[in-house]
């Protein structure tokens, strides 16, 4: 990570501000520029869950954990009243996602459900059987959001973790993070994917067109991260992703040769073919097998994290599919 630069209490790097998305993210934005400890808003009651004003918000709080945000103090990443606020828009968050999902206590049923993968259906497939390149284009911009922290959020739950779970995981992140190499960070190779496709790959460049279904995704990551209670869930979502990875990446391999595709754009894919092929074995085996050794009553919240992160990726796919059927964009219109 970059070191942050400043002058007199304001960042020069990080990301620019976005763009509000409704009453709450604007009145956040408005004061964020303002010195630490400016008074910050409230929660509204009727705010939508998984709506485009709760997600610009709560991103616009992790960010400051992240790179931190352009003409903003960084002293604002642990302001008591911006972290009341953030904790406020979790709770939401998570009571919603807890109210979405069945629950549970069984891993093993979960993780057999994510290795079935499904006959039809889902974005990889679309995209391979009738797709268009315009719709190829949308995706990468829709998931730039994700691949630019990938593995980051993961990092938290390390010191969380001990014996094998601990060593597992980090062998799996040394390979996201490039194996010591830093043209091989995933986060570079999706960025070489950006501009392979003619996309812009700064940071966040895409935020303000990027709409709710995959901003719910980014914060979940975050959200289940920067919480000891919810490493569990974590993990469990770590390991969704992994399981589900080389599969669905061989779908887009097949995807972007239909299209004859940047050789960056493949590479990414390809990649995940191989590397996540083997770490699903790892997260399994060495992490979740060690961590419910270990902790056998995390196991509902690992169910927690598997179930929560397949709703969002639903909601998501969903999103996309019913905007790409009716001819229609999946991004939002800058500024809208």
């Amino acid at each position: 990570m970059v070191e942050t630069l400043s002058v007199a209490g304001r960042a020069l790097d990080g990301a620019p501000l976005p763009l509000p998305r409704g009453p709450l993210s604007a009145d956040l934005l408005a004061v964020l520029p303002a010195e630490p400890g400016s008074p910050v808003p409230g929660i509204p009651v009727d705010i939508d869950p998984f709506g485009d004003d709760l997600h610009l918000a709560l991103h616009t709080c992790y960010e400051l954990h992240y790179q931190g945000l352009r003409d903003v103090d960084p002293d604002w990443e642990w302001d008591p009243g911006l972290l009341a606020l953030r904790r406020d828009l979790e709770r939401h968050f998570e009571s919603a996602l807890r109210a979405g999902v069945p629950g549970g206590h069984d891993v093993d049923a979960e993780l057999e459900r994510l290795l079935t993968v499904p006959a039809s259906g889902g974005l990889a497939r679309y995209l391979r059987d009738e797709g268009s390149w315009w719709q190829v284009r949308e995706y990468f911009v829709q998931r730039s959001l994700y691949h630019h922290k990938e593995a980051d959020p993961v990092v938290w739950v390390i010191p969380r973790l001990r014996g094998q779970a601990k060593a597992g995981l980090v062998a799996i992140e040394y390979d996201e993070f490039g194996g010591g190499r830093g043209d091989r960070v995933h986060a570079r190779l999706y960025a070489d994917l950006l501009r392979g496709a003619g996309l812009d790959d700064g940071y966040l460049h895409y935020l303000d067109i990027v709409p709710a279904p995959m901003l719910a995704l980014v914060d979940l990551m975050s959200l289940f991260g920067l919480h000891r209670a919810l490493r569990g869930a974590l993990v469990g979502h770590f390991a969704a992703v992994e399981i589900t990875s080389s599969p669905a990446s061989a779908v887009m391999v097949e995807a972007l040769r239909r299209f004859s595709a940047h050789p960056d754009c493949v590479r990414f894919y390809r990649e995940h073919v191989t590397a996540d092929a083997v770490h699903e074995q790892v997260v399994r085996h060495d992490v979740l097998g060690d961590l419910l050794r270990r902790e056998p009553g995390l196991a509902e919240s690992v169910v927690f994290g598997i179930q929560a992160t397949d709703l969002l990726e639903d909601r998501f796919t969903d999103t996309t599919l019913r905007c790409w059927d009716t001819g229609h964009s999946s991004l939002r219109a800058s500024g809208r």
